[in-house]
């Protein structure tokens, strides 16, 4: 009888890794066009998800504008990377968001 010390435990297989976040989002051949109905719906939720976010900042501690701020540019390009226009109006957009909510009034801390 061997001692539990000296039995090797089997060994598993390593779980194939998952695919990247971006290839499972990409659309297929299969996938029909959005239709205008659609797109009309997508423009209305970002309207009111822009305003809930606006809402949330116009209340939020200096700490949490900082960090919103910091990922605007930390999104932004670095030095020695190509550009992409669309992150580019993201972060602009964040920005613009986050002048938005300065538009109202703090709560004054207590």
């Amino acid at each position: 009888m061997t001692h539990p010390s000296t039995t090797k435990a089997p060994t598993a297989k390593p779980e194939p890794a998952p695919e990247p976040a971006s290839s499972q989002t990409q659309p297929t051949r299969d996938d029909p066009p959005l239709t205008n109905a659609e797109l009309v719906q997508l423009r209305i939720r970002v309207i009111a998800l822009e305003n809930l976010v606006i809402a949330l900042l116009a209340k939020a501690p200096e700490q949490q504008l900082a960090l919103a701020r910091g990922m605007a540019t930390y999104i932004s390009p670095r030095t020695g990377y190509t550009p992409h226009a669309v992150t580019l109006r993201a972060a602009d957009e964040m920005l613009s968001l986050i002048d938005r909510a300065d538009r109202y009034p703090r709560p004054l801390l207590t």
